[in-house]
């Protein structure tokens, strides 16, 4: 009866250990998107050029993509409960400091302090998911991870959108980061009243150890080409709405909403699905690499029609881009967490994203230098949809098999085939 109990307890535990991670990535979006929700605004009240403003977007991940490789260290080295924690705490309080900052200098500074603490998120997020879920369920404990990824721009563009339309840019930051301060009281609970991971941590291999394996190397480039994608969007997708579709500020709340909650619906679908076919019998390389090389194609010929088709055309596809967006969302951690298993998780996720992010630093940049230089966003678009191709051929065939590697001197994890 004991053992029983003690298994509901764990049961419980990931399960709110699992909705809390969504509820913190969802956070994680809303805070992270707010700059570009307040583009059209803040572009004019500070003057300043496409590329400027791209600037400041990159600039967060100046700090937050090479940080990745600390916080999978502290994931796997310290309490991942409590590393994830701090973490929160430092980036709501970036968030608060931005609605009363200055001038450009004083934006750039908080962009670096909120990269340093979203930095904790994802490391910590699958080192503690590696702990408490088996691995046939990885993809569901994702999805909802990619749920609060998509709802978080969702809810960041609209509300936020609403909230500037009605009292200007500043007090949006002020709000969202005093709500996801928040977040910690049922987090501390959380680590308070559960009981341990069902399973102690095996040695970690480093992170040069992972950093020399061929998947390793595949998941981080194929990471880095979905991400320029999102990030492209994610950065310029307001001002793309409100300049060339002539949107109003709400009417751009309202489209750019619409968009992330398709990808959000396709986030639990496609986090969902795979998890049955494994169950069914389907390998996890199967399962996984179709959803991953399936979403990164479809996502590429859909930015190809949004580049070159009229006005209906490009928010037609627009929206298939973000409905294929979310197959690719709630499975390349999942990817990952597979090929790494429970004793490398945060230090692979540490890599993998440190690379995979570094596409927040190019596509902002890169897109605003693009559309200063044509005057247009077509070229900005053909861009982001060949780097899409080239992560199908990362995901497709570089990666080689997705299972759980042999670390040595590390217990193979079991994994569903």
């Amino acid at each position: 009866m004991a053992g029983i109990v003690q298994a509901r307890r764990v049961s419980n535990h990931a399960r709110w250990l699992v909705l809390l991670l969504g509820a913190a990535v969802f956070i994680n979006y809303v805070d992270r998107g707010n700059l570009a929700t307040a583009g059209p605004l803040l572009k004019t009240e500070l003057g300043l050029s496409n590329t400027a403003f791209g600037l400041l977007i990159s600039a967060f991940f100046w700090v937050y993509a090479p940080s990745q490789l600390l916080a999978g260290w502290a994931a796997q080295r310290f309490c991942a409960y409590r590393v994830l924690a701090a973490g929160i705490a430092l980036w709501a309080v970036a968030t608060v400091a931005t609605g009363y900052a200055g001038g450009f200098l004083a934006l750039l500074v908080l962009r670096l302090l909120l990269g340093l603490g979203e930095a904790a998120m994802f490391p910590c997020a699958s080192k503690l998911i590696t702990d408490h879920v088996p691995p046939e369920r990885y993809g569901q404990a994702n999805s909802v991870t990619a749920l609060g990824l998509s709802i978080g721009p969702a809810f960041g563009t609209y509300v936020g959108g609403l909230v500037m339309a009605h009292y200007g840019w500043r007090p949006s930051f002020v709000l969202f980061g005093t709500l996801s301060l928040l977040w910690l009281l049922p987090w501390l609970r959380l680590r308070r009243d559960t009981a341990r991971p069902h399973a102690a941590s095996a040695p970690a291999p480093s992170l040069l150890a992972i950093a020399r394996r061929r998947p390793a190397i595949a998941a981080a480039l194929g990471h880095f080409c979905v991400n320029y994608s999102f990030y492209f969007m994610l950065a310029w997708l307001p001002v793309y709405l409100v300049k060339v579709h002539g949107y109003s500020i709400a009417g751009m709340a309202a489209m750019g909403g619409l968009l992330y909650l398709v990808e959000a619906g396709s986030a639990l679908l496609f986090g969902y699905l795979p998890d049955r076919w494994i169950a069914a019998g389907a390998s996890a390389n199967l399962a996984r690499k179709t959803m991953m090389t399936g979403g990164t194609l479809i996502s590429a010929a859909a930015l190809v029609g949004a580049a070159l088709g009229d006005a209906r055309v490009a928010l037609i596809a627009l929206f298939v881009a973000k409905l294929f967006g979310g197959m690719t969302g709630s499975n390349i951690y999942a990817t990952g967490q597979t090929l790494a298993g429970p004793a490398a998780a945060g230090k692979w996720i540490g890599f993998q994203n440190a690379v995979g992010n570094a596409a927040g630093i190019v596509a902002p940049l890169l897109a605003g230098w693009l559309v200063d230089r044509a005057g247009n966003f077509t070229a900005a678009f053909l861009v982001a949809a060949t780097i899409s191709l080239c992560g199908a051929f990362c995901w497709s065939v570089m990666i080689g098999r997705i299972e759980p590697l042999d670390w040595p001197g590390v217990p193979r994890a079991d994994a569903t085939r």
